[in-house]
């Protein structure tokens, strides 16, 4: 672990690879969770994937090269909430307040839009993530979705509602 988060920054569509490197080596901690490019053509162009649709994606360098950690906010207006994908920390910089930087982020996001609620969807086998984002407050809302995809993943429903402004 190391003792204090590398600074963030807006994603930019170079970080594609760099990325996908992070997201797939948090996939490779777990079994049968495999990272397969055509189920992410989202990350081929990063930023402009998020700015197409009004949301924010920042990352942290690592020291030396690559991506520590990412975390992606897009607007659901429909719902009048934000929700958080690319939530990965490579395990050097876990309980550095990587996580949580990124995350303050991603609620400044939110509250500046005057959103009511921030929501997101995990891999059921995320444990770790889900205490964290229980420890931020959200909390698991009924019902699962299962994608289909190469690692036949189920996902979990979390929300976080937040405090109404004046």
């Amino acid at each position: 672990m190391t003792s204090l988060p590398p600074p963030l920054r807006l994603a930019r569509d170079d970080d594609s690879e760099p990325l996908a490197a992070l997201i797939a080596a948090s996939f490779a901690e777990y079994p049968n969770c495999f990272f397969e490019w055509s189920e992410f053509p989202e990350l081929r162009r990063p930023a402009s994937h998020f700015a197409a649709k009004g949301g924010q994606l920042w990352v942290a360098e690592a020291p030396g090269g690559g991506i520590a950690g990412s975390l992606g906010a897009t607007p659901i207006p429909e719902q009048n909430a934000v929700e958080i994908t690319k939530v990965y920390a490579a395990p050097a910089f876990r309980g550095s307040g990587l996580a949580q930087a990124l995350f303050a982020k991603a609620l400044h996001f939110a509250e500046g839009g005057g959103f009511d609620a921030m929501m997101l969807w995990s891999d059921s086998r995320f444990a770790r993530g889900h205490r964290f984002y229980e420890k931020l407050g959200f909390r698991r809302w009924p019902g699962e979705r299962y994608l289909a995809d190469t690692s036949a993943t189920w996902e979990y429903h979390f929300r976080l509602n937040l405090p109404q402004q004046a």
